[in-house]
């Protein structure tokens, strides 16, 4: 069986694959999932083999360390960043040639808490015309293309004071005219809309919970789901993944029982997003948590129902987001073992390591490859597919906590030092 996502370009998250002049082969990277916030490229001819001195197009040096994933918009790739010389957190924008066209000063706060999260954790998020960030002490800001603030507000004056050990990490999540934000902490349980272009607020819900103690931190981002009969939000956190309707915020459906077999762990909090493809929701939880694969067309509480749910099993990672590829679920835990997972049955066809090392970011397809990226700057390359293969193995020796991006032939990887652009000759 393979899952269709034809479906969702008909209405795609804001025309995400819009490319102009020497740049039509190119497409954008808008989130930090990329252009179905999935982790899938179309893109073809990218490189399998480099090294810190083959196969690099480009290298810049960046002001600071973050684990934000770049995205990438014609010409023109955005990050985030903090900066080790100040107290800073910045907004980059770089040209695909490897320059440096501006930055902006998009809030302050601590630079060098890298080994889980810091100030500029949030990746940000751009439609082409407006580019928006979250910092992880709750600043929200947009700026136009070439660096023009064009509005701003901070989440402590609007809402809960923030209450979230290693900082906000979600993404704002662009739809329409409208972009969503979950406040999913320990002082908060509200989901909110403000329109994209003004940052006035459309709607605010709380969003209902009976987590305790650290499972009411979340780190993952909001995941728009949609096909040709509905279209909805999904925000993953405090023990339950949640249906939004889009204009209100109104629940639609939600599901729980994500703790281990062991029992109700409060020390578990949910990092990894859902993975959305026609008629089906990969939903992970924490480490050793409950992975369900649920059905798109819930009502009320599906917690525990067998129609609404394909299978589920202990197997979560904490921190990687997955990838559905045709038929298969790719899961990477954390400690680098890949497993390879039926969509529909949930069927092991394999579980493999593929590099025993911590894996923070989460893993991109393209071109049949599937590329994963461990925290020692190594990414392996496994071929896609129900046999395991690994066709190579790159590493650039550097730190890396951000996950890959993918845009005109080139994967660009952000480590703690560098920003890379890896092409094939």
């Amino acid at each position: 069986m393979h899952f269709n996502r034809t479906a969702r370009t008909s209405l795609t998250l804001l025309a995400l694959t819009i490319t102009t002049g020497s740049l039509s082969n190119a497409e954008n990277w808008p989130t930090w999932r990329g252009p179905q916030q999935d982790g899938i490229s179309q893109e073809q001819g990218l490189p399998l083999t480099w090294s810190a001195t083959a196969n690099v197009d480009w290298r810049l040096p960046l002001p600071g360390v973050a684990p934000s994933t770049p995205i990438v918009w014609n010409d023109k790739i955005f990050l985030t960043s903090t900066d080790r010389d100040s107290e800073q957190i910045l907004l980059l924008c770089i040209d695909t040639a490897g320059k440096q066209l501006w930055q902006r000063t998009i809030g302050r706060g601590e630079s060098e808490q890298a080994e889980k999260n810091n100030r500029a954790a949030a990746s940000p998020s751009t439609d082409g015309h407006h580019v928006w960030t979250l910092t992880g002490n709750g600043t929200v800001m947009c700026h136009d293309m070439s660096g023009n603030r064009k509005w701003q507000f901070h989440v402590e004056d609007r809402y809960e004071k923030i209450d979230m050990p290693w900082s906000m990490a979600s993404s704002p999540t662009p739809y329409g005219q409208l972009l969503y934000l979950q406040l999913l902490h320990l002082n908060s349980s509200r989901v909110i809309a403000v329109d994209k272009n003004s940052g006035a607020e459309v709607w605010n819900v709380q969003r209902e919970t009976d987590a305790q103690g650290k499972c009411m931190r979340s780190y993952a981002t909001p995941v728009i789901y949609h096909d040709a009969e509905r279209e909805y939000l999904l925000t993953q956190g405090q023990d339950y993944i949640v249906a939004h309707g889009l204009d209100s915020g109104r629940e639609l459906w939600r599901c729980g029982d994500f703790h281990p077999r062991s029992g109700y762990d409060p020390m578990m909090h949910m990092s990894s997003s859902p993975v959305v493809a026609e008629g089906i929701i990969l939903v992970p939880s924490g480490s050793q948590g409950n992975f369900q694969v649920l059905r798109s067309d819930g009502v009320g509480s599906i917690t525990g129902d067998p129609k609404y749910c394909f299978w589920n099993d202990h197997i979560s990672p904490m921190r990687p987001s997955a990838l559905l590829v045709d038929s298969e679920v790719y899961i990477c835990q954390e400690p680098g073992v890949l497993h390879c997972l039926d969509a529909r049955t949930g069927e092991q066809h394999y579980k493999r390591a593929v590099h025993r090392h911590t894996h923070h970011a989460s893993p991109v397809y393209a071109d049949g490859r599937i590329y994963l990226t461990a925290r020692d700057g190594t990414v392996t390359v496994v071929k896609a597919g129900t046999d395991f293969e690994i066709l190579a193995t790159n590493s650039l020796e550097e730190l890396i906590s951000a996950s890959p991006a993918i845009s005109g032939g080139r994967i660009y990887l952000r480590t703690y030092s560098n920003l890379y652009a890896v092409k094939a000759n």
